[in-house]
């Protein structure tokens, strides 16, 4: 049986994974052609899908983050949500092991003076690491009988 402490910390992770992917969203979705420089700096991505990903990935961002705050298809939103982290941890590692000092375009698209990219690294871990504990919460929520992932009511 899952303690009331569980629920509150599990509401509160899910809560803040939502809201973080939805303010990481805004900007981007307001300057797509300053978000698309930010994903070409990246070095990463072949020239003809920039604009696409950059014009697709925030949105993807929004709907991931409403997804999880409203508790819909929340598996399958945990589960895509650790994917984009993962993929977002892994583009800031390949800058770092290049050599590329880049403006990490995660929350804003505003050019910025160059910062330590061991800031973001740091959070993308810890995103990643709330992003796990909620996926791993939904998942056990299910295999538990509870067919929506979330928990019961508190």
């Amino acid at each position: 049986m899952e303690s009331r402490t569980s629920k509150y910390f599990f509401l509160c992770a899910r809560l803040l994974l939502g809201v973080i992917f939805i303010a990481a969203s805004i900007d981007k979705i307001a300057h797509p052609a300053e978000f698309a420089k930010i994903v070409s700096n990246y070095q990463i991505l072949p020239g003809q899908l920039i604009n696409s990903v950059a014009i697709v990935l925030p949105w993807l961002e929004a709907i991931l983050g409403l997804f999880i705050l409203c508790g819909w298809c929340l598996p399958g939103a945990a589960v895509l949500a650790n994917l984009l982290l993962l993929a977002f941890l892994g583009a800031l590692c390949s800058t770092v092991a290049r050599g590329i000092d880049i403006n990490c375009g995660c929350f804003s698209v505003k050019a910025a003076a160059p910062q330590h990219i061991v800031w973001p690294l740091a959070l993308d871990f810890l995103f990643l690491l709330l992003g796990t504990a909620v996926a791993i919460h939904v998942f056990r929520a299910r295999s538990a009988g509870n067919r929506t992932g979330l928990s019961p009511k508190v």
